[in-house]
């Protein structure tokens, strides 16, 4: 039986690594093992922070809207539990923006709630 030869396969494995390890610094660039092993962390950093970054923009949303509602003395808790029991059904993205760009339909929408303090 004839031996394989690998040198084809392996060049075009170093050559995806190296392809995908463009524009880092110095020998992670450059050197295979160096950059291979960059190129997986890089790549688990992105898989983690894919997730994360849908938390954080809660986070932003959430933040946003309470400042909002304090402007109009009220706190976040009490402008959700007042939107829900007026069965008005707004996803904290769309209020968030809502509170930044239109201030009046925001305080439209609290005073729908019933919320709005006078």
């Amino acid at each position: 039986m004839p031996r394989i030869k690998r040198g084809p396969l392996t060049r075009r494995r170093h050559k995806r690594i190296l392809k995908q390890a463009k524009g880092y610094v110095g020998g992670r660039s450059r050197l295979f093992k160096t950059a291979k092993e960059t190129v997986m962390r890089a790549g688990n950093y992105a898989y983690r922070h894919r997730r994360l970054r849908k938390r954080d923009f809660r986070r932003l949303w959430i933040a946003r809207i309470n400042a909002a509602a304090r402007l109009n003395g009220l706190n976040y808790s009490r402008l959700m539990g007042g939107l829900r029991k007026a069965d008005i059904r707004v996803n904290r993205k769309m209020l968030a923006e809502i509170a930044v760009s239109d201030p009046q339909a925001f305080q439209e929408l609290m005073a729908e709630a019933g919320v709005l303090a006078t």
